[in-house]
């Protein structure tokens, strides 16, 4: 473990975000994209696929870019879907790395106080940035400035750790551990599950259109094959783990997805 990464978790990432997430941005090793974060790229990437809206909207926001400082992220993907991407992340350093990476219009700013006007997008892809919180009331503040921000006929797509998991719970039970070995590269923070995510949006001022889970093969097994075997596996596993992916269609997803994902739209001018 680098001595960035012990700065790191020497910062309250919930009281003090900026600084902790700068932290991180510092330590990572951003010249290689480890097996499972191309994964999970590829992984998001399907589910984007499914459910940005057809056509091209205007402007979509992206509420974090750490994916873009450690891998190729999601940025060309949605870029070649949207007019106009911009995206957000509470790091400075973060920010600044991203734009440099991938091209992003990247602003500095907390996904709980967007400094944005009400209704400047079409769509807003938040993956995996509200399970970071420290509680749930900071997750229905960012989803509340998230439903402002949206068109009247904007789109959401979010995900969140999923509780239900098996290995989630060990990970987050020893999450001190392993982030002291590195299996862990940052904190982790309060989520919801299905029930939890669609109640949590629903009280945020959205409609819930589809549930899912997604990211169904196991990051440790990418990890730990990646450490032992090194390049030498990494294609073949990377078609084996997007081919798990077809699990997201059977009733047992919600067991074996590491995130639960959420389709919504602002529930103004709508009925439920």
């Amino acid at each position: 473990m680098t001595r960035a990464h012990r700065a790191a978790d020497d910062h309250d990432h919930a009281s003090a975000p900026t600084a902790y997430w700068d932290a991180v941005a510092r330590a990572n090793d951003a010249t290689r994209a480890p097996l499972w974060r191309r994964h999970a790229d590829l992984a998001t990437r399907a589910l984007l696929e499914r459910w940005l809206p057809v056509g091209r909207p205007r402007r979509l926001l992206k509420t974090d870019l750490y994916d873009e400082t450690c891998s190729e992220g999601l940025v060309a993907t949605l870029a070649a879907r949207a007019d106009r991407v911009i995206g957000i992340d509470v790091s400075p350093v973060i920010a600044a790395s991203a734009r440099g990476r991938s091209g992003v219009r990247a602003v500095a700013g907390d996904v709980r106080r967007l400094p944005f006007r009400s209704g400047a997008f079409d769509v807003v892809v938040s993956n995996s940035t509200l399970d970071h919180f420290a509680d749930h009331a900071q997750i229905a503040a960012a989803l509340h400035e998230i439903e402002r921000v949206l068109a009247d006929d904007g789109v959401l797509i979010v995900t969140l750790d999923n509780p239900s998991h098996p290995l989630l719970r060990v990970r987050n039970t020893l999450s001190p551990l392993l982030r002291r070995v590195g299996l862990v590269p940052y904190a982790v923070g309060a989520t919801h599950g299905r029930d939890g995510l669609e109640r949590a949006l629903v009280d945020g001022g959205f409609v819930v259109a589809e549930l899912s889970a997604v990211h169904h093969f196991p990051r440790l097994a990418l990890v730990g094959a990646e450490r032992v075997f090194g390049s030498r596996v990494a294609g073949r596993l990377l078609r084996t783990a997007c081919a798990a992916e077809a699990l997201t269609h059977l009733p047992t997803r919600w067991w074996t997805g590491q995130y639960v994902a959420a389709l919504a739209r602002p529930r103004r001018g709508r009925t439920a």
